[in-house]
């Protein structure tokens, strides 16, 4: 009786107090969320502990922290690459079935998602919302801003295991792996020439193609690429912000100064398997081998003169034309090329700078003490073949046996048996 007294009362208490201990309960659960930051609505609150990235959501971090763990579960049955998120898988087998769905209007370039055209179409604009705040640069994406930003920060964390160098991204890494591989997957169809990257390949077809829609709007020279007009009109602009430390020499770019460099280290890791003349670069070596091969594809349409390179023939046309655009200060003499010029200038500042080690006589040109040195080791490779006079080449071109006289000065009308020997008279007149 007295225990069914008890629970009675017990439930009347209970009845009694439920709402205030409802309401108890709901204030607790509001102070908690008060207790909680507030969140404004796109503010990320999730922050990786790692690298320090923030997200708006807890399964954004989720994904993200994916990246640092290596664990790439969803891999491409064709190519075995390997993604951290099924979309991103979904994305690259885009590549392989070849459908390009979404194409530009204005030049037709055509791309697997809707996201890569919308950032291509903005290269169209002009528009580049993205500054660097550093060096003024602008970028039409963020992200090649942030990529441009490593620059000036001067980290580089990808480094090559094979000779050291250092890279600010990992895709940048990848492709300089390439070239210690050896491997040239990407071959020219007309050409045969070979490239590590397909985007080296795409460039190269440009030449076989001949269009060059670059053009210079102050010289009009044109381009097969956007980027060697650009590198082109630093000439025009007369800035050269890449200087040699050791001779002060400038460059508008930074591979001219590269290039520039190995000649003061004295290294020329390129040596001719013919005659043994060592090169510091691949490309003069190049050049240099044609003389050998004998092979003269240039060739003049008004006298015949044939030529190793296009340069040199080109060099050569400027004699025809008659115009001599660079003149001396000094004396008024003009010549076709700025590099005639420059040696000309020498003759005037009276400065030889090339000695001969055995007597001392000085030469303003190297290849004037090369030619004086000839005398002295008894060698004469040039000589001629009816008097057996003469051991330079240059002295073998005037040495003629002939009775011949093509070459005629302009003011006196007095006849020469080789052009040396016309410059050579033409000098007296220019002194008067």
């Amino acid at each position: 009786m007295v225990f069914k007294n008890m629970l009675t009362a017990a439930l009347s208490f209970a009845s009694w107090a439920h709402p205030y201990i409802q309401n108890l309960h709901s204030n607790s659960e509001t102070t908690e969320e008060a207790d909680k930051p507030h969140r404004r609505k796109g503010e990320k609150t999730y922050s990786c502990e790692l690298c320090g990235k923030s997200f708006t959501e807890a399964r954004h971090l989720k994904k993200h922290q994916l990246i640092h763990s290596g664990v790439k579960p969803y891999s491409c049955e064709l190519c075995g690459k390997s993604f951290t998120e099924a979309r991103h898988l979904k994305k690259h087998q885009l590549i392989h079935s070849g459908v390009k769905p979404y194409s530009c209007d204005l030049c037709g370039k055509s791309f697997t998602e809707a996201g890569s055209l919308k950032k291509h179409q903005l290269i169209h604009s002009g528009v580049k919302p993205y500054s660097c705040d550093l060096c003024g640069k602008s970028f039409t994406q963020a992200g090649n801003l942030k990529k441009h930003q490593l620059i000036h920060s001067g980290v580089k964390p990808y480094s090559c295991e094979l000779c050291g160098k250092s890279f600010t991204q990992a895709g940048d890494l990848k492709r300089h792996q390439f070239f210690h591989s050896g491997v040239k997957a990407y071959s020219c169809v007309l050409c045969g020439k070979s490239f590590t990257e397909a985007r080296h390949l795409k460039k190269h077809q440009l030449i076989h193609s001949g269009v060059k829609p670059y053009s210079c709007d102050l010289c009009g020279k044109s381009f097969t690429q956007a980027g060697s007009l650009k590198k082109h009109q630093l000439i025009h602009s007369g800035v050269k912000p890449y200087s040699c430390e050791l001779c002060g020499k400038s460059f508008t770019q930074a591979g001219h100064l590269k290039r520039h460099q190995l000649f003061h280290s004295g290294v020329k890791a390129y040596s001719c398997e013919f005659c043994g003349k060592s090169f510091t670069e691949a490309g003069d070596l190049k050049t240099h081998q044609l003389i050998h091969s004998g092979v003269k594809p240039y060739s003049c349409d008004l006298c015949g003169k044939s030529f190793t390179q296009a340069g040199s023939l080109k060099k050569h046309q400027l004699i025809h034309s008659g115009v001599k655009p660079y003149s001396c200060d000094l004396c008024g003499k003009s010549f076709t090329q700025a590099g005639n010029l420059k040696r000309h200038q020498l003759f005037h500042s009276g400065v030889k700078a090339h000695s001969c080690d055995l007597c001392g006589k000085s030469f303003t040109l190297a290849k004037t003490l090369k030619r004086h040195q000839l005398i002295h080791n008894g060698v004469k490779p040039f000589s001629c073949e009816l008097c057996g006079k003469f051991s330079d080449k240059h002295y073998r071109n005037i040495h003629l046996h002939t009775e011949e006289r093509p070459y005629k000065c302009d003011l006196c009308e007095k006849t020469f048996k080789s052009p040396y020997q016309l410059n050579k008279h033409q000098q007296i007149h220019t002194r008067k």
